[in-house]
């Protein structure tokens, strides 16, 4: 695919790297850190954050994080440490039957972990899969609220905005929910995403897959500080998220804030360093 041209910035607040033949056996994408930036580079994408893909249950993400701040050295990424916990993120009576007796096992995200990774300068933020990982316990949460990191959170038909708001919004952390908090493709749940936007003051919403212009026209127009660029590469070329945005309905100047302006301000490190 040919490299885009146009005159933007670029930051990406969303992209998964497989740090090892397995995880490329599992999930099937063979996609190298070398192939990855490239294609960044192609779509005219300067620096993206990037987290670990999807573990097997009952693994931990310990060595797949520091796997992934490994290939970001000296490459324009940058790392964000993925977390899982014991809790039922379902909203159903049995989701809370089972959370009552959920109990953390050796390969659960602890509290300790939290401040391990947000003391260490090779992380920046976080990124929470509560539908694949389930919920952290509270104590991780209340550190993740020390902590003040970004928070990256999958949100969706499986863990709705609902949910968000309940399990997550009430402590004092900046989230960002991808997708529009409507994967995949769920509409009303994106607006009602959108809706959250003018109810918390730290609640972001980044661009990956979302795919219907009148609901990115409408967050970028009713909340331009809080919406973020994300290509949610490599399961979509760059190229593609990149052209939606291009596409949209509104000024250069919206267009410069969702491309880097602010991603920049909530992720400040994204605006530094050598660009690919």
């Amino acid at each position: 695919m040919l490299g885009l041209e146009h005159d933007f910035r670029i930051v990406d607040t969303r992209a998964t790297l497989d740090p090892d033949e397995t995880s490329v056996a599992v999930h099937g994408r063979d996609i190298t850190p070398e192939r990855l930036e490239r294609e960044m580079h192609q779509a005219g994408i300067v620096r993206a954050v990037a987290s670990p893909g999807p573990r097997a249950p009952g693994r931990s993400y310990l060595r797949a994080n520091n796997a992934v701040a490994r290939l970001s050295v000296d490459r324009p990424f940058i790392a964000f440490a993925r977390l899982n916990g014991p809790r039922d993120a379902g909203a159903g009576p049995m989701a809370t039957l089972r959370n009552l007796r959920a109990e953390r096992s050796d390969h659960h995200t602890r509290p300790d972990d939290v401040e391990q990774y947000a003391y260490d300068d090779r992380f920046h933020g976080f990124v929470l899969v509560p539908a694949h990982d389930g919920l952290p316990n509270v104590d991780v949460l209340e550190r993740l609220e020390i902590a003040d990191l970004p928070v990256i959170v999958h949100a969706g038909k499986a863990f709705p905005p609902s949910m968000v708001e309940r399990e997550l919004l009430e402590y004092d952390i900046p989230i960002v929910l991808s997708s529009f908090g409507g994967h995949p493709l769920d509409a009303a749940l994106m607006n009602r995403t959108i809706d959250l936007l003018g109810e918390y003051d730290r609640l972001y919403v980044d661009t990956s897959a979302v795919r219907y212009r009148e609901i990115l026209e409408r967050g970028v127009l009713e909340h331009p500080d809080r919406v973020l660029f994300g290509s949610g590469a490599p399961n979509v070329h760059p190229n593609v998220g990149v052209m939606e945005i291009l596409t949209l309905d509104f000024s250069e100047d919206l267009m410069r804030r969702v491309f880097a302006k602010n991603p920049s301000r909530l992720i400040p490190v994204l605006a530094a360093g050598v660009d690919i």
